[in-house]
C-alpha cells in the first residue's frame, strides 16, 4: 500500500460510503479517483478489469491491483496505484501529493453532486478560524454588473467604515486576488482572517481606484437593512450572519403595525445563503406554528426536524418574500418555509436550488472533505436542491408580464398555480425533465428594481394576498 495515501484515501473512502447522500459502490470511486490524476498527466489512464483497477501509462499497462469491493480495501488497491503512478509520472512528482489527491477527490465528487468537495491542508485551515470566529471588515458584498464585486452595506464601526468605504464601492481584488460575483463565498472568505492581521483592498469608486490597506476586527457583520416607507416594513438580508436573528427581531420591535400598516417585504434577492441556524432563526421570527426544514440523508445523524418556537413577531402582518435566481441555500429555506406554511407569498423568479448540506470530515494529511450528507425539504416535503422555490407571482418577463399575472393572482387562472402544485408535490429525487418543466414556468432572472413595485402591489390587493396563501 502506497504509504503516504494510504490514510487519507482510506478515511475519504470510508467517510464516503457511510456518509454521502448516495450510495456508491466502492469500486467505481477507485475507479474515479484514479482518473483524476488523468488532469494532471494526460499520459495516465485508469480502467476497472473485473474485481481489479488498472493503471496505464502512455499506452501500456504500468500496474494492476486487486481491490475487492469494500472502501478499504479500494483505498489500498488506490494507494498503491497512486504509488507506482508517482514513480513513473514526472508530472505527478512535480505536482505533489496533496495535488494528487485533491484531483482524485475532485474527480470523485465530480460524478456524485455539485457541493461536495477536498479541502487542502491550508483552506482547511483557514475554515477553521473562520468558524472560530475570525474577524472581518464589516463588509457586506453583492454582485454588481460585469460580475463585479461591490459593497452591499457597511457596518457601523468598522474597519471598512474608518477607511471611507461605502455601499457601491467595486472591490476589485484582495491582496491582489481578483474578485468575482459568481463567486461571493469566496469573496467574502478573502476579507476574513486572525483579529488584527491585515488586508490589501483594491477599491474602485466611478474612475477612481485606490489601494487601502484595512486591519481586521470585530465588528459584527451589518446583514439586515430596515427602513418604512409608504406604509411597507422594507427589511433587506444579503446574507445570514450571527447578527441577523438579533437585528431582525430589533427591526420587527421597533417598526410595529402602526407604523408599516400594508405590510412587510423580506428582500432575500442575491442572498447566497450563510448560517443555517441563523436562517432558521430568522423564519422563526414570522411563523407562529409548524415544521419550518427538515432534513434526509443515509446516515442516521443527517435526519432532522426543525420546528417554529411560536414567536412570530411581526404579529401575522402580511408578508411579501422577495427572491431571484442568486436567491440560494439558507434563503431558500426561509422563502419555502413562508410559502409552505401560508405566512408570506413569494414575489420573483424561482431561486438557485442549492439544498444539500454538507458535514467536514478531517482527513489525515490536515485537510478536509465537505461532504453532501442531506437534503433540505421544505415543510411539505419537496426538496429545494435543484428544484428552488418558484414565485406565486413571477416577476421575470417585464412589466406587461407581471401585471398580467397579477390580475390572476390567487385564482386557478395563475400562470403559477399549477407549477406551484406540482412542485409542492415532489418528491426526491426529482426527475431532471420535472424540475426543467416547473422552473420553465417562471426562469431564473436577476431581481430588479420593478419587483418592489410588485411587492406593494401584492400587499395592497388583500383578496389577491389571500388567495396566493398556500393552504
Amino acid at each position: 500500500m502506497g504509504q503516504d495515501f494510504g490514510p487519507t484515501l482510506r478515511t475519504g473512502f470510508a467517510a464516503i460510503a457511510e456518509r454521502h447522500l448516495e450510495a456508491t459502490e466502492p469500486l467505481l470511486v477507485g475507479l474515479w479517483a484514479l482518473r483524476g490524476l488523468e488532469a494532471i498527466d494526460p499520459y495516465l489512464s485508469a480502467a476497472r478489469r473485473g474485481p481489479a483497477l488498472a493503471l496505464g501509462f502512455s499506452g501500456r499497462l504500468a500496474a494492476d491491483r486487486l481491490a475487492g469491493n469494500t472502501p478499504l480495501s479500494v483505498a489500498d488497491a488506490v494507494a498503491t496505484l497512486f504509488a507506482e503512478a508517482e514513480r513513473q509520472s514526472p508530472a505527478l512528482r512535480q505536482a505533489g501529493r496533496q495535488a494528487m489527491i485533491q484531483a482524485a477527490f475532485e474527480e470523485v465528487f465530480n460524478h456524485l453532486d455539485p457541493y461536495s468537495r477536498y479541502l487542502g491542508a491550508e483552506e482547511a485551515r483557514q475554515g477553521r478560524e473562520r468558524r472560530l470566529g475570525a474577524a472581518d471588515l464589516g463588509l457586506t458584498l453583492g454582485p454588481a454588473p460585469r460580475r463585479a464585486v461591490a459593497i452591499a452595506a457597511v457596518a457601523p464601526g468598522s474597519a471598512a467604515e474608518r477607511a471611507g468605504l461605502r455601499p457601491g464601492d467595486i472591490v476589485a481584488a484582495a491582496d491582489g486576488i481578483a474578485l468575482d460575483a459568481e463567486h461571493l463565498d469566496d469573496a467574502h472568505r478573502a476579507l476574513e482572517g486572525p483579529p488584527g492581521s491585515s488586508v490589501l483592498l483594491s477599491i474602485r469608486r466611478g474612475r477612481r481606484r485606490v489601494d487601502l490597506l484595512l486591519t481586521r476586527g470585530a465588528a459584527p457583520l451589518l446583514s439586515l437593512s430596515a427602513r418604512v416607507r409608504d406604509g411597507v416594513l422594507w427589511l433587506q438580508i444579503p446574507i445570514f450572519s450571527a447578527a441577523t436573528p438579533e437585528q431582525l427581531d430589533r427591526a420587527l420591535t421597533d417598526f410595529p403595525e402602526a407604523e408599516a400598516p400594508l405590510g412587510v417585504v423580506l428582500d432575500l434577492r442575491g442572498n447566497r445563503g450563510g448560517l443555517l441556524q441563523q436562517a432558521l432563526r430568522v423564519a422563526d421570527s414570522f411563523l407562529p406554528t409548524g415544521t419550518i426544514a427538515s432534513t434526509e440523508g443515509r446516515h442516521p445523524a443527517s435526519l432532522r426536524r426543525f420546528e417554529a418556537t411560536g414567536r412570530d413577531l411581526a404579529a401575522g402582518r402580511r408578508l411579501v418574500v422577495l427572491v431571484d435566481g442568486r436567491t440560494a441555500s439558507a434563503a431558500e429555506v426561509v422563502a419555502a418555509a413562508m410559502a409552505d406554511l401560508g405566512r408570506g407569498v413569494v414575489v420573483g423568479s424561482a431561486t438557485m436550488g442549492k439544498g444539500l448540506i454538507q458535514v467536514l470530515v478531517p482527513l489525515p494529511d490536515g485537510g478536509e472533505l465537505a461532504l453532501s450528507w442531506s437534503r433540505i425539504l421544505a415543510p411539505r416535503g419537496w426538496p429545494l436542491q435543484m428544484l428552488g422555490v418558484l414565485p406565486a407571482l413571477c416577476t421575470g418577463g417585464g412589466a406587461e408580464e407581471t401585471a398580467r399575472n397579477l390580475a390572476t393572482l390567487g385564482t386557478a387562472d395563475s400562470p403559477m398555480a399549477v407549477p406551484l402544485a406540482r412542485a409542492r408535490a415532489a418528491r426526491a429525487p426529482v426527475p431532471a425533465s420535472e424540475i426543467a418543466a416547473l422552473r420553465g414556468a417562471c426562469p431564473p432572472a436577476e431581481g430588479r428594481e420593478a419587483d418592489l413595485a410588485a411587492a406593494r402591489a401584492v400587499l395592497e390587493r388583500p383578496e389577491a394576498y389571500a388567495g396566493a396563501l398556500a393552504r
